[in-house]
């Protein structure tokens, strides 16, 4: 899929691919009138990107398939060429108008993410990241749970506990057990003192990876009745690996149960920065979102993407680059995605192989954090 096209140096032989795409893109206006196009100013564009490219060799390799000093990797060709093609027109995903094409291959992405989950009812879209799309799963919980606690794992990303504070919802983390996962009789004293209104469920901490026992979580909803979100920001995509642990594999067969869910294609999506994915189960929570903008939506009664998100102006090319990396690499078990997923864990394993002698990491850490890492690692 991916590993393959990866050498020791940055990937060129798709730049054709994407002189054709363009002419193929051009020649949809062909039946605009002339136009002669201003100069380009060539040499001077060549001269600025080439002090560009030289200032760009001040980063590490990341694009290197032996880099691991930090979670980044490049983009898929396919997204990174989506992606660039797509700029030629520069669409903005607030209002049809804006991005007619690439706001419904958004819908469409964003509904093969849910379906992914087992939700063919959702309502959902793509924003900056993990941590815009926290911000809005935390304010629609504040919304339907007005005055109610928000409650995270002592691991659960810092975003939760800062997100809150922006919003003024009021937030406590609870201890974690030996393997990094929320700690269920901890959270049962916390809700037997009320007030709780919103459960984050990490699936996937970015310091050891562990998944919270997320089955358990739901029983003790049904008792409690609090909102449940899944923090998948991190390891949502690796549900479809078919080398997880049972307990994991419990885990990620649950999440067709929670409230809300954000995933980050930029992370193991294979996509560029920024590109964060927020689902809710029920889709009549677009309510809280309704606002009015005379200026913008005037032209179609049909449902702007602007009208279900907190952001206003978004970059219809990631939706683009998600839906020709979905449409090249469909979210399906046993696909080519599906099993790069699972070799990454298998990776990771005997990465961890190779370093238990040294001690280095707990036994603990390495057996939650292979339930499900991959070689896409991204950070938010």
């Amino acid at each position: 899929m991916y590993n393959h096209l990866v050498g020791t140096a940055l990937e060129k032989n798709t730049l054709d691919i994407l002189r054709a795409a363009l002419e193929r893109l051009d020649a949809g206006f062909n039946n605009l009138p002339p136009l002669t196009p201003p100069s380009a100013g060539s040499n001077d564009i060549e001269r600025v990107l080439l002090k560009v490219a030289d200032r760009l060799r001040d980063n590490f390799p990341y694009f290197h398939p032996l880099y691991a000093g930090q979670m980044l990797k490049p983009p898929h060709p396919i997204a990174r060429l989506a992606y660039a093609l797509t700029m030629w027109i520069n669409p903005n995903n607030h209002a049809l108008d804006g991005g007619r094409a690439s706001s419904a291959m958004e819908k469409e992405s964003v509904a093969a993410i849910a379906g992914m989950f087992g939700w063919t009812t959702h309502l959902g879209h793509l924003c900056g990241g993990g941590t815009m799309a926290n911000l809005e799963a935390l304010w629609v919980a504040g919304q339907l749970r007005p005055g109610a606690m928000i409650v995270a794992s002592d691991q659960a990303h810092y975003t939760h506990s800062r997100i809150s504070g922006v919003l003024g919802l009021k937030f406590s983390t609870v201890p974690c057990d030996p393997l990094g996962r929320l700690d269920l009789n901890a959270l049962k004293q916390l809700l037997d003192q009320g007030n709780i209104g919103t459960v984050v469920a990490m699936i996937g901490t970015t310091a050891t990876g562990s998944v919270d026992p997320l089955p358990q979580l739901i029983e003790l909803q049904q008792q409690h009745g609090f909102r449940l979100h899944a923090d998948a920001a991190y390891g949502g995509y690796f549900g479809l690996a078919d080398n997880l642990t049972a307990d994991t594999r419990n885990v990620y067969d649950a999440l067709s149960g929670v409230d809300s869910i954000v995933i980050d294609p930029h992370k193991h999506g294979l996509q560029p920065y920024g590109c964060g994915c927020v689902l809710f189960h029920d889709p009549t929570v677009g309510r809280f979102y309704k606002h009015d903008s005379p200026y913008t939506y005037f032209t179609s009664g049909d449902l702007h993407l602007g009208e279900i998100g907190l952001e206003c102006s978004r970059p219809g090319a990631a939706a683009v680059a998600l839906w020709a990396t979905q449409t090249l690499l469909p979210l399906i078990p046993g696909g080519e995605f599906a099993q790069e997923l699972s070799s990454g864990r298998e990776a990771a394993k005997e990465l961890h192989k190779k370093n238990a002698p040294i001690g280095g990491f707990s036994q603990g850490f390495f057996r939650s954090w292979t339930s499900f890492s991959g070689p896409h690692a991204r950070r938010r």
